[in-house]
């Protein structure tokens, strides 16, 4: 038995700009940062033959061919698993919610299945084949940052080149001493939205406005991806408090990128965080609902959580993790 796990992110500065819509012609930067909070999959060998999968549903094949979740019928064939296995998924925070989480969930589950078959991966093959399923096979309108933050895990900062010089993607740990990141830590307060949505449905439209409306739309991106190397140097530097004003401008400038980024409900709950004393805010993930983060100084957080539970949001502690996509537990026979 195998047992993996993956962790979600928070993109703290530059999201968006990784997407194809965007990176392919102009290249993006952004900083992102993964939690303890976790997709766990696990691998164990049954005494049957076929594949038993275990997620929101069941199934159980005779082939490859036959399972309908695509994410688990592209990583079994890329990694050439044949049958006698059975596959679960337990995932610690609700799916389309903002973190991530399908990615996650496909860094996952890549590594289990290397483990089984007793193969050593690294980190960067983890990413590059999560974003070969999602991006590549299964078409899905997303970019590399949610592979890439898992599989790595830490506070790290990613340069995507644009397709004309390659397509690659150059990782780099951001240097912060401990008392920025225990401060970041503490002055970050999350909330769930309740609304979950697919990421597709955001981002599809999101890449319509980039083409139909492209100067405006290209400018703005242009000013995110320039928020995300401003969110780097705050971080290294330690003078986290203007991070907060980052953040306002962020989401002030990607609630324009979608018609449905935000509504009316979500404005209202962003502008009661910024009375209550949030210096700014976004909703984290493609938008249109999901998980909020505010940058509250530590004088006005009770303000700020009473006055978001209040309104029926439900509060998320975290704490980052550094250690990424990790096997947890292996008891495989020899």
């Amino acid at each position: 038995m195998i047992l993996s796990r993956a962790p979600v992110r928070f993109s703290l500065g530059g999201g968006g700009t990784d997407l194809p819509s965007y990176c392919e012609e102009h290249g993006g930067f952004l900083v992102a940062a993964s939690i303890d909070k976790y997709i766990h999959v696990l691998a164990n060998r049954t005494f049957h033959r076929g594949l038993l999968l275990k997620y929101s549903k069941t199934e159980h094949v005779d082939r490859v061919e036959d399972i309908q979740h695509p994410l688990f019928r592209e990583a079994i064939k890329l990694t050439g698993v044949s049958d006698g296995l059975e596959l679960v998924s337990v995932a610690d925070l609700p799916s389309n919610s903002g973190l991530g989480s399908s990615s996650s969930f496909t860094v996952a589950l890549l590594n289990a299945l290397h483990a089984y078959r007793r193969e050593f991966v690294g980190t960067e093959q983890l990413a590059r084949e999560a974003c070969q399923i999602e991006i590549d096979i299964l078409k899905e309108p997303i970019g590399k940052q949610d592979q890439y933050i898992s599989a790595y895990g830490g506070i790290t900062a990613f340069t995507f080149e644009p397709r004309a010089a390659g397509g690659g993607v150059t990782v780099e740990r951001v240097p912060m001493k401990t008392e920025v990141i225990e401060d970041l830590e503490v002055n970050l307060l999350v909330f769930f939205s309740g609304i979950e949505r697919k990421a597709s449905d955001v981002l599809g439209e999101q890449k319509k406005t980039i083409t139909s409306n492209k100067d405006d739309a290209v400018q703005r991106m242009h000013r995110i991806k320039a928020l995300g190397y401003e969110t780097k140097r705050l971080l290294m530097s330690g003078t986290i408090d203007d991070y907060g004003e980052l953040l306002h401008e962020h989401w002030m400038n990607k609630r324009k990128l979608a018609s449905n980024m935000t509504d009316g409900t979500i404005d209202e709950h962003y502008d009661a965080a910024r009375k209550a004393g949030a210096i700014g805010g976004k909703l984290m993930g493609a938008g249109g609902g999901g998980f909020f983060v505010f940058y509250v100084r530590p004088e006005s957080r009770r303000s700020v959580s009473e006055t978001m539970v209040a309104r029926g949001l439900r509060p998320l502690r975290f704490r980052f993790d550094f250690d990424g996509a990790r096997i947890s537990a292996n008891f495989q026979r020899s």
